[in-house]
């Protein structure tokens, strides 16, 4: 994966919910992120480099600067966030920032090639309005890709439609809703992957238990325990992998396509 460029700008402050690099004990949540980007800048290079790509929801603007390293004809950045926004022009000054409401997205009709929309769409109000704006913008052909916590890893035991416990969340999906709400839209081709831990998360979970858990244990209690911040802070985009869908996976990745 190509590196991340300089930055010009400190951090965003931390949320409890949005991730940025340089954030010690954000690097779980940070690399699942980055796994993400890496795997769209590879399975979509060819798609990238000739076309018109956006970042829907770019939040920090760090996912938007790695698309636009690919080397596409032109990137987008969509974020509603003003703070975000003015964050991320003068950071990755090269970015094209543009404020907008996702569900009525800033583009005509059949001009984009690739939508890339990384933990964004547990967020929104009006997931489906989103999802046929996307369709809308997009070639023929044109690609969306989608990634959103798996809610049966995410939030055990949490039904369909149920309000997530996440104050930041709207709803909450599995492999199968992400799935149908893509094909609800009109995409076609559609495909739903999963990212998951590889070997070295897994082996502190069977010692430790559900890193996930851990962590929100550590958010809701204010504390974040010494040995969990050390394994935290040592966690990158290796310790993920992305393969078929299942229900262990701690991400989906939803594909499609416009007709």
């Amino acid at each position: 994966m190509l590196p991340l460029p300089a930055r010009s700008a400190p951090a965003l402050p931390p949320t409890g919910e949005r991730t940025a690099p340089g954030l010690p004990d954000e690097e779980y949540w940070f690399a699942r992120h980055e796994v993400a980007y890496a795997w769209i800048t590879r399975r979509f290079a060819e798609l990238i480099s000739a076309g018109i790509v956006a970042d829907a929801g770019a939040g920090e603007g760090y996912g938007t600067a790695w698309l636009r390293e690919a080397d596409p004809r032109s990137v987008i950045a969509w974020e509603y966030d003003e703070a975000a926004c003015l964050h991320a022009t003068r950071t990755y000054p090269e970015t094209a920032m543009v404020r907008a409401n996702l569900d009525a997205l800033p583009a005509r009709d059949s001009t984009i090639d690739l939508i890339a929309c990384c933990q964004v769409i547990e967020h929104l109000w009006d997931l489906p309005r989103f999802l046929r704006e996307c369709s809308r913008v997009l070639r023929p052909g044109g690609a969306l890709i989608v990634t959103t916590p798996n809610r049966l890893t995410f939030s055990p035991g949490l039904g369909r439609c149920a309000k997530p416990v996440n104050p930041f969340h709207v709803e909450e999906f599995d492999a199968e809703q992400v799935g149908s709400l893509m094909r609800a839209a009109g995409f076609v081709g559609i495909e739903v992957l999963g990212l998951d831990h590889a070997d070295r998360i897994d082996a502190w979970e069977q010692d430790n238990g559900s890193i996930v858990a851990a962590q929100v244990a550590a958010v809701l209690g204010d504390h974040l325990p010494p040995d969990l911040r050390d394994f935290i802070r040592t966690v990158n985009r290796d310790d993920f992998t992305v393969g078929s869908a299942s229900d262990s996976a701690a991400d989906l990745i939803g594909i499609g396509f416009a007709p």
